[in-house]
């Protein structure tokens, strides 16, 4: 029983060791963010992550523990014994690993720790290998290879102590008590402590420097609790009573006032084009090097439009931000709502109102419209034909995302062009890629493949405005170029901060009967619904968290989230809050705790309105 005890004992302790390990390992892959703490800081990420590590080792101990109660009374052969938990430890070993490196080369693009996030885009395996380039694999595949090494070498140390005894019934009945008791503890392991509240990523949060605390947790752990639990639970985002929260969020909300509306068109049924920029955020397009702009083409087209200079990306993914965008509908902190069809189908959208207002609908994208679900959100909302990769024959090879920005650029302006010739009127979207990691463009005009890819797909669409602003068909369009959500450029910028968020937004087209116009008016993604829609005079009751940007009777703030997060920004000030830790990041402004009540009854709302699915 002793060498039983013992062997069990031992998994657990080098389980917690193997998983504290990658504190270590974390800081150092991130060097340069760990590099601005202290040394008392970083002890604080190892120290503080000890829970969640904790928490997974008594996950892996526990089947270990099974096996070996249920030894007590079925006779094992210690050969048989040590094969099974061998074999048990190398398939955790291999999981573990995987999990981690995987995390670890994510972190740098998402900004938060490895959960069920990822999940969707498993579903389209190719499209989300696309972004991965070798300067990210080599590195994570070295750590799988190490860390797996060395788990499954540590293991079956422990596994070799292990050994068979022959035992009376009296001895089994002590040691199964024994081993109950060691169950328990295992149990409170699991669990986090005996404390009212389990294990959660929350726990291990000590610092008010996010990268701090992402650091401090357990990978596994997060994945695990994230895909183990419904991602939407009643008392989620519960602020407020239901009617403490209708009357916070009724001020927020559009005022659906004509009157107070700047009227910038000439027409109330131009031809729409929208262009959504693939991770087209401020600090890319505002970024000049050695005196040349990255963006010469957007920058020249403020002139000749609108230019909307403080608008904030809703998230940090294309599939949020083409929901934020075309439907008014923000983004929930935790889930994406084109992963729930049958919501994502009933919400409003551009399209559908459109569509109802006589006009031909048609979304194009350069690579498959199937990822994370996008071709089913946009015929549900009213999309009449969906042009992507699979049903494009173009004369150019396929990127890892798909055909190129300037091959699609070309097809979508012969297609805007042929639909002007017809007498219905049009609402056209396309969704740029080429500026999507990896970054590899048929371009040379920047060393940051960032920039670069950006500078392409600005020559691309400079080209196309160009060949529509040529054409009688200009005369009669809006052409509206958004964002889909910001970039880590420069790569301290993680998801959810000011920076990354600010996206441009610009409109432009003979349709326009005022130019030049900046407005500094604080908005969002979500905001553009009710803008545009407002402008032809067309109803928008029904979207209910977007607000006309032109309407000087309606309030006015920017509204993002990020992985477990909000933020707000109003003239007023700025709050970026943790809704993990419950608590303010970081702020800025003489009203930030008003701003933290709205953050929170925009996100309650949106929560139970997605509940309500």
């Amino acid at each position: 029983m002793s060498r039983k005890l013992l062997t069990i004992v031992a998994i657990y302790l080098t389980s917690v060791v193997l998983m504290a390990l990658q504190k270590p390992l974390f800081l150092l892959w991130y060097a340069e963010q760990a590099a601005e703490a202290s040394s008392a800081e970083l002890l604080g990420v190892s120290l503080n992550g000890l829970l969640l590590d904790s928490t997974v080792a008594g996950y892996i101990s526990a089947i270990p523990w099974l096996i070996m109660l249920v030894a007590e009374w079925v006779a094992i052969p210690e050969k048989v014994m040590r094969r099974l938990l061998n074999t048990y430890f190398v398939i955790i070993a291999l999981v573990a690993s995987l999990m981690v490196a995987v995390d670890f080369g994510l972190f740098r693009h998402w900004g938060f720790r490895l959960d069920s996030t990822i999940l969707p885009y498993l579903a389209t395996p190719k499209e989300a290998a696309a972004s991965v380039t070798w300067s990210d694999l080599w590195p994570a595949v070295l750590l799988f290879v190490a860390y797996a090494a060395l788990m499954i070498a540590v293991w079956r140390g422990v596994v070799a102590i292990y050994r068979s005894a022959k035992a009376n019934l009296l001895h089994r009945i002590l040691h199964t008590t024994i081993w109950i008791v060691v169950g328990g503890l295992i149990f409170l392991a699991i669990r986090g402590g005996t404390g009212t509240a389990p294990a959660n990523v929350s726990k291990v949060y000590f610092s008010n420097n996010m990268f701090l605390n992402q650091a401090a947790t357990n990978p596994i752990f997060s994945f695990l609790s994230s895909a183990a639990r419904s991602e939407l639970k009643e008392d989620d985002y519960r602020y407020f009573s239901e009617d403490e929260c209708n009357a916070r969020f009724e001020p927020l909300q559009d005022k659906h006032s004509a009157a107070d509306t700047i009227e910038v068109l000439n027409t109330t049924r131009p031809n729409v084009v929208l262009v959504i920029l693939e991770s087209f955020g401020r600090t890319v397009t505002d970024e000049i090097i050695d005196g040349k702009e990255v963006t010469p083409h957007l920058n020249a087209l403020k002139s000749e439009g609108i230019w909307f200079e403080n608008l904030f990306a809703n998230s940090f993914r294309t599939d949020r931000g083409t929901v934020a965008i075309m439907s008014g509908y923000p983004t929930h902190p935790k889930v994406s709502v084109m992963k729930y069809p049958q919501k994502a189908h009933t919400l409003p959208a551009i399209s559908r109102s459109l569509h109802k207002e006589g006009y031909t609908t048609r979304f194009t994208y350069g690579g498959d419209a199937n990822f994370t679900n996008t071709i089913s959100y946009l015929y549900g909302t009213d999309i009449e034909h969906v042009t992507d990769q699979h049903n494009l024959s173009l004369d150019a090879p396929l990127a890892q995302w798909g055909y190129a920005d300037d091959v699609v650029c070309e097809y979508f302006a012969d297609e805007v062009l042929e639909l002007a010739s017809a007498e219905k009127p049009f609402f056209a979207t396309l969704l740029t890629l080429s500026s999507h990691e990896p970054f590899d463009v048929p371009y040379s005009a920047f060393e940051n493949k960032i920039l670069n890819a950006a500078a392409f797909t600005d020559e691309c669409v400079g080209k196309m405005i160009e060949r529509w602003k040529d054409s009688p068909a200009w005369d009669n369009m809006l052409v509206i170029l958004i964002a889909d959500h910001g970039i880590a450029y420069p790569e301290e910028f993680q998801a959810g901060e000011l920076p990354r968020q600010r996206i441009p937004m610009l409109w432009t087209g003979g349709a326009l009967k005022q130019r030049g116009i900046t407005v500094d008016t604080y908005s969002s993604q979500a905001d553009l619904a009710a803008t545009l829609l407002h402008q032809m005079n067309i109803p928008t009751r029904e979207f209910t968290f977007s607000k006309d940007i032109l309407n000087t009777a309606n309030p006015h703030y920017g509204f993002w989230s990020f992985n477990n997060g909000f933020g707000i920004i109003s003239p007023e000030g700025y709050v970026r809050f943790d809704c993990t830790n419950n608590s303010a990041i970081e702020s800025s402004g003489n009203n930030t705790e008003q701003l933290t009540l709205d953050g929170e009854a925009i996100v309650q709302m949106m929560h139970q309105d997605l509940l309500a699915r």
